[in-house]
């Protein structure tokens, strides 16, 4: 199952503090209550990660590899991959972060895409989105809350 994605939150921090705060991939896990024992591969490229969650009857416990590749500008694209044994399922991501000035503040653009292979991905794709969707508006909300929301803009916006 392939489900891509995209949201832009608007911050009142200045490009720089969130350009900062992106590049932290410690803090940005943070972020994710999903995301277990972060660990340093080859900082600033590479990292391991666990992931830990529930979906449906499954208890999902996958070891991912990160590569974070960081572009000309304000932009980062962040691969991640690996696979649960005990419930015979894979997830592989690809999202690309775009820092951008926003009026006294700045946008954070998040797209990206991501697939779930396997016996989880039998739940259907409805049950799948739901559960990202819940994740990438966690993850929207707590940087909202370290890097200053602004009023109702500090909602996501689902792109079409």
């Amino acid at each position: 199952m392939l489900q891509e994605f995209k949201r832009t939150i608007h911050l009142d921090a200045s490009p720089d503090a969130v350009w900062g705060a992106v590049n932290d991939v410690h803090r940005v896990a943070s972020w994710l209550s999903i995301v277990r024992e972060v660990r340093d591969v080859e900082a600033p490229r590479r990292y391991v990660a666990l992931l830990e969650d529930r979906l449906g009857p499954f208890a999902m416990r996958a070891d991912l590899d990160l590569t974070v590749e960081r572009a000309d500008g304000r932009r980062m694209r962040v691969s991640a991959g690996g696979e649960d044994r005990q419930v015979a399922s894979r997830i592989a991501a690809s999202i690309e972060l775009a820092v951008e000035p926003h009026g006294a503040g700045t946008s954070l653009a998040v797209t990206g895409r991501y697939e779930v292979t396997g016996r989880v991905a039998t739940l259907g794709a409805g049950a799948i989105r739901r559960k990202s969707d819940k994740i990438l508006q966690e993850f929207c909300e707590n940087a909202s809350k370290e890097l200053g929301g602004r009023g109702p803009a500090a909602q996501p916006v689902e792109s079409p």
